[in-house]
């Protein structure tokens, strides 16, 4: 059989960039997407050096024309879509209800939420003809516990949850799996814009019963085996990779 193609998007920087290192080492072909071109193209020559056959195409997920033309342009290049993992997200900004507005939950839905619709959508879209295919959608602790002045970052991730678990339906019957990986503290740019401060992550890394910080490695390689034949009998389900913390 011939290396599975996969789809990444948001895979510039942390969960997605790991996660694009990672298939590039099980031999996969990797398409990575995101907006900023020069990262892009230099992630594609890295993967490229680890023997991979590997794509950079800018899209922006909140863009229905954009995601049909990344899906559609990676299936021109490499004849098929086995697996997708919809990476790109926001934390928008932080702070407690009484000081959102339309503005802030926009900016967040429309990545979180919308651009995993939007993913799925194309993807499937593919995938169902097919009759096969694995996606693998970044969910957050949060989806399961809300977290104190993060309501829009955590609604939205209850979003992209329901959102899983119904293209999980609507797939099985056609050999398409979907499912989610829900990461906790992880140790990226995200997590520091999030807490903003030393004292405040270093509280939130102290709560969790493993006592650190996860790494966009070991997301990465939750990602990488849900989407594989290994998980094969897997599918609607959202996967906890966060230290014990939905265990306290």
């Amino acid at each position: 059989m011939s290396a599975p193609v996969v789809l990444i998007t948001g895979a510039l920087t942390g969960i997605g960039r790991a996660t694009a290192l990672a298939f590039a080492r099980t031999g996969a072909r990797v398409v990575v997407s995101g907006r900023r071109d020069d990262e892009g193209n230099q992630l594609a020559a890295e993967l490229r050096g680890l023997g991979a056959e590997a794509e950079f195409i800018r899209a922006d997920v909140r863009r229905d024309d954009e995601v049909r033309d990344l899906v559609d342009r990676t299936v021109a290049r490499f004849g098929r879509l086995d697996a997708a993992v919809n990476n790109a997200g926001t934390e928008g900004t932080p702070g407690p209800v009484t000081e959102q507005t339309a503005e802030s939950y926009a900016a967040v839905f429309e990545t979180n939420v919308l651009g995993t619709l939007l993913s799925l959508k194309h993807e499937m879209r593919v995938m169902l003809a097919q009759g096969s295919g694995s996606i693998v959608n970044l969910s957050s602790t949060v989806g399961k516990k809300a977290a104190a002045g993060a309501s829009v970052y955590t609604a939205s991730k209850h979003a992209v949850e329901g959102l899983t678990k119904t293209a999980a339906l609507e797939g099985a019957a056609s050999g398409v799996r979907v499912n989610a990986v829900a990461p906790g503290p992880v140790a990226t740019g995200m997590l520091d814009r999030f807490t903003g401060t030393a004292d405040r992550k270093a509280a939130l890394i102290g709560g969790l019963p493993l006592k650190r910080a996860g790494t966009p490695d070991e997301i990465a390689e939750a990602i990488v085996f849900l989407a594989s034949d290994k998980a094969s009998f897997i599918t609607g389900q959202i996967l906890g990779a966060d230290g014990g913390k939905l265990a306290t």
